[in-house]
């Protein structure tokens, strides 16, 4: 093979025309490496770095105009240059000292479980099932592991990290404790490691791809914005900024992430119209309680 990246490139789309251009490009990469440890965790690492900070340069962007005021969930605050800079320290602190151990461990996984890095990759229809299996279970395990961060010395000591910022921004979606960290990354990371070990047909492109989504997901549910165009005014079930805003806002309550259907389920829902709701329930079901209860004294 070619000694630079760009000729190993030349070189596999020359030879290998019946693959599509990713598929040309993952075989370049993993062959110009010539080492799959360290071409898994640059991988993972670089993807990483880029995907999240990419996708919280355009909120920073958004908060410093004010045309965009109008669809800011919480308008009275507008995150400051420090803030701003204090939160990016910190989460690339997190980054370098917490998570980049597991990432440059992640290959020898890999091929204990199974984990491909062969192309082709599998078809977008397996791939899109998968991730929406990943993003059910994660959000299952995100509910719960939050809930617990807000109990007693779970938050005084770990979650309380993370609510700093009562009206949050892109950049603290990863701004909390290294426990924190942790745990709730098990829900990204370890169920497509479960998925694997008893599939034995994961292929690390589908993880590649599944953690990108996550990042998305994370840093906009984070923005503090809800604009008219936002995925839960077309998806009902999906939480969005508008649903973990109120968290941070009211400091408990809507506990998951992708979904609703939990804190609707479990009535853990935040904010003072949830309130309400829950309130009219339980007086509904009171009222149903006593009519049930002075009708069976009326038969006997």
């Amino acid at each position: 093979m070619n000694s630079t990246l760009i000729g190993t490139a030349r070189e596999v789309f020359e030879h290998y025309p019946h693959l599509t251009v990713l598929e040309k490009l993952w075989k370049s990469w993993y062959d110009y490496m010539d080492n799959d440890v360290l071409a898994t965790g640059l991988l993972f690492f670089l993807t990483h770095e880029i995907v999240y900070f990419g996708r919280c340069l355009p909120w920073m962007v958004i908060d410093r105009i004010p045309f965009f005021r109008r669809w800011k969930i919480q308008p009275t605050y507008i995150p400051s240059e420090k803030e701003q800079w204090e939160c990016l320290k910190s989460v690339l602190r997190s980054h370098f000292l917490v998570e980049a151990l597991p990432i440059w461990t992640f290959h020898p996984m890999c091929q204990k479980l199974g984990i491909s890095v062969d192309v082709p990759f599998p078809s977008w229809t397996k791939m899109c099932l998968e991730f929406c299996l990943f993003f059910v279970l994660e959000d299952f395990w995100h509910y719960w592991a939050h809930r617990l961060f807000h109990y007693g010395p779970f938050y005084k000591y770990v979650h309380k990290q993370h609510h700093r910022y009562s009206a949050p921004f892109g950049l603290t979606a990863e701004y909390a404790h290294p426990i924190e960290v942790m745990s709730l990354g098990f829900g990204t990371i370890g169920f497509p490691i479960i998925y694997a070990y008893f599939t034995r047909n994961l292929h690390l492109f589908t993880i590649t791809c599944w953690v990108c989504l996550r990042l998305f997901q994370a840093v906009d549910a984070h923005s503090g914005y809800d604009f008219p165009w936002s995925l839960h005014h077309f998806v009902p079930f999906w939480a969005g900024a508008e649903h973990h805003d109120l968290h941070h806002h009211y400091f408990i309550g809507n506990y998951a992430s992708s979904f609703r259907w939990w804190d609707y389920t479990l009535d853990t829902e935040a904010g003072p119209e949830a309130k309400k709701q829950r309130e009219q329930r339980w007086k509904e079901k009171e009222e149903k309680k006593l009519r049930e209860q002075l009708l069976k004294e009326k038969l006997q």
